[in-house]
């Protein structure tokens, strides 16, 4: 029968087919057309009926090697061109039917094995699914759909590892090729694949249908990230936001998740932001660490970086399909990332980590005897050590400023139409983020960076920043404009936290929390006196640690506490002692920073801070009014705050030269007063630390009589005559 047809339409008269000596009437023209779509799907009916009979014929040589032989391919190519070709409507809808039928016999061929008829068939349908007839985008989609489903059951309904990623894949690359591959047809396509999952009962009780969903998901995460990008290129954490979302999208495909993560790090170099760059090369890193421990190359996966970075539990969601031809990771490509981490981390000046990475390479390396690049590891180790040291002591190593920033902006009309309306910050609309910006950033320069930003983008006059670092009600706020409010905020810990967290540096790495504080009144004023002054401490966590593949991190949620006037006067007095206590422990004390606080603690002229505190709580006709719980903890705090001023006038007169020797003794003198009025306030002896050391003199003049010993003896670098402060 299959001869027959064949000999039929090879006996076609050419008087049948299209002819220039023909009428040009409409009528003429409409009949040839006809004519030949009918002969050209004939043809292609003919060919499906043939590849059919021979798939029947040969299957067990097709199915040699899972499919992946040479015939296979042939007969899968000729398959494939129905769909590279233009067809007629009624030939592609069998098309469509033939491939159904080749993927239900031969499961293997796109399941097993190498991925590389699956890709392209994944491609084909893709295609097909952004065709301008319905009806042939109702076929593709359902095409696309069987591909996963029949995955899905061929590996006895657990996953459709394999068409998920090649799905995921070509989408990439129609980015490139397609126009309007992410236009609303396309759109349609996926909602036809998301309803055959809803509506399949074979498989309501099983992950399927989610599963479908989140591929669906994914893939209108990439078509909307890679048209913003164009929109967003002078917006540089709108830029890496969108780029992130593209990598997180590719969590399943390690070399596309790398793509992105290695231009996120090219961008936040080109940008400065090198804890950022160096996070991104962490990541990569642990990536290909996470796929070939998976492959039994490798001993650690991605959780070895987490003693790094606890953000890099995100590289353990990688879906394996052992058929991906298009990853070529290996040891010596691990080594490679491994080494870039390093640099990485030096230039982001984050040396205590660069151990963490090294203590990857040095067992391959030993294993290897590789004994020169062993001592290039173990000299680089040395310098970076010297490096912590070199910052410790100086403490001029500054790793980032955070602010709080927020994006308020309902609507505004792009034409007269009064429907026709957008709103400026979109999906930002009443988010919250944590910025990270590079060393000491002012908040005076991160507003106008973002003032001129969205100006740009708005226009002037319809961007305002909030002064006011308060709640903000956004309907309070006109929506003509776009509002943004920026805050300062500092890393919080709690006391647990830091005890753990000893050095500056762990307590500038890893962190999420963070707090600012609003001043206010009962009464509604935001200032008053300090037995009316209370504070709203905010404290913010944000969805992952800084630093981070980002600079910008969103809120998760913020709790509010309330100080009231005596627990205020109990925070101020501590942060004193705090900040006087660390200046004075420094390796390297900066006498200028010494010299202000002391200023500000001691002095007569500005000592009312310190001073009004004790007044105003702790003075008999005022302690009854507060807890006496909150009036011990301030006093003793105020015991610590002349002990810890005591001591840093003792550091500042072993700095000062003879030209500051007046003003230390009129520090002194204050110092003094101050420890007095404070003692007749509280009722009890403040002893100045001079006035407690001094016995130390006396009893050396003893000694000193008894023993011989000379007066001018020095005792822990001071002479006996000196006068311990």
């Amino acid at each position: 029968m299959m001869h027959a047809r064949l000999q039929q339409l090879g006996s076609l008269d050419n008087s049948l087919t299209f002819n220039h000596s023909y009428g040009h009437s409409d009528a003429d023209v409409l009949h040839q057309s006809l004519l030949e779509a009918n002969i050209a799907t004939e043809v292609c009916l003919t060919a499906l009926d043939t590849l059919s009979l021979f798939t029947l014929a040969f299957k067990n040589q097709l199915l040699a090697d899972h499919g992946h032989n040479p015939l296979m391919k042939k007969v899968f190519d000729v398959y494939l061109c129905f769909l590279q070709k233009h067809q007629s409507e009624t030939a592609l809808k069998n098309v469509f039917t033939a491939l159904r039928s080749l993927i239900y016999k031969f499961p293997s061929t796109f399941y097993e094995g190498r991925a590389d008829m699956c890709a392209a068939l994944c491609y084909e349908i893709l295609k097909c699914c952004n065709s301008k007839l319905s009806s042939i985008r109702t076929e593709a989609s359902q095409l696309l759909y069987f591909l996963m489903r029949n995955n899905f059951d061929y590996t006895g309904k657990k996953s459709f590892v394999r068409t998920h990623l090649q799905v995921i894949i070509s989408v990439s690359q129609l980015i490139a090729d397609v126009v309007g591959i992410g236009g609303t047809r396309f759109q349609q396509s996926l909602s036809i694949i998301n309803n055959c999952a809803n509506s399949d009962r074979l498989i309501k009780h099983t992950s399927f249908s989610s599963d479908v969903k989140d591929l669906t998901k994914r893939i209108r995460t990439v078509l909307m990230a890679t048209a913003q990008m164009k929109e967003h290129e002078n917006d540089p954490e709108m830029l890496v936001d969108l780029q992130y979302s593209l990598a997180k999208s590719y969590a399943s495909t390690p070399e596309l998740r790398k793509t992105w993560l290695d231009s996120m790090a090219r961008i936040h170099v080109k940008n400065g932001d090198l804890s950022e760059a160096a996070m991104c090369y962490v990541h990569v890193t642990a990536l290909v660490a996470e796929y070939l421990t998976r492959k039994g190359v490798f001993r650690q996966g991605c959780t070895a970086f987490r003693v790094i970075t606890p953000n890099i539990d995100e590289e353990a969601s990688m879906m394996e399909d052992v058929g991906m031809q298009d990853v070529h990771f290996n040891e010596d490509v691990l080594m490679e990332l491994l080494e870039q981490c390093a640099d990485g981390l030096w230039k982001a000046e984050r040396y205590e980590l660069i151990a963490d990475i090294y203590k990857l390479i040095i067992p391959i390396y030993e294993k290897r005897r590789d004994f020169e690049r062993l001592a290039h590891l173990y000299d680089t180790l040395h310098r970076a050590y010297s490096k912590v040291t070199e910052v410790m002591h100086s403490g001029r190593r500054l790793l980032g400023t955070y602010f709080r920033v927020a994006f308020f902006g309902q609507q505004y009309q792009f034409t007269d139409s009064e429907t026709d309306v957008e709103g400026f910050f979109e999906d930002e609309d009443g988010k919250e983020y944590i910025y990270k910006e590079p060393e000491l950033t002012p908040l005076s320069e991160i507003s106008q960076r973002l003032l001129k930003l969205y100006s740009d983008k708005f226009g002037s006059e319809n961007v305002k920043m909030i002064q006011d670092s308060g709640k903000v009600n956004p309907k309070d706020l006109d929506s003509k404009y776009a509002y943004i409010q920026v805050t300062h905020v500092i890393p919080f810990f709690d006391e647990k936290e830091l005890q753990e967290r000893k050095t500056e540096f762990e307590r500038s790495h890893n962190i999420r929390r963070f707090m600012f504080e609003m001043p206010f009144t009962q009464t509604g004023k935001r200032q008053g006196g300090v037995e009316e002054q209370c504070k709203r401490r905010t404290i913010l966590t944000a969805i992952h640690c800084f630093p981070y593949v980002k600079k910008r991190i969103p809120v998760m949620y913020q709790h509010h506490t309330d100080l009231n006037p005596i627990e205020v006067a109990i925070d101020e007095m501590s942060k004193k002692v705090a900040e006087l206590r660390q200046l004075c422990s420094s390796a390297e004390v900066d006498m200028i920073k010494l010299q202000l606080k002391l200023q500000g603690s001691v002095s007569v002229q500005v000592n009312a801070g310190p001073l009004a505190y004790a007044r105003a709580f702790l003075d008999d006709t005022n302690t009854k009014r507060y807890p006496d719980n909150k009036v011990k903890l301030l006093k003793e705090v105020f015991r610590q705050f002349v002990e810890a001023c005591g001591q840093a006038l003792a550091v500042n007169e072993r700095l000062i030269k003879e030209d500051q020797l007046e003003y230390q003794e009129e520090m002194k003198a204050n110092y003094r007063e101050m420890a007095k009025e404070l003692s007749e306030i509280m009722h009890e002896q403040i002893c100045p630390l001079e006035e407690k050391t001094s016995v130390l003199p006396n009893s050396l003049h003893i000694f000193n009589a008894i023993s011989g010993t000379p007066t001018s003896t020095m005792v822990h670098g001071m002479t006996s005559s000196s006068s311990v402060v």
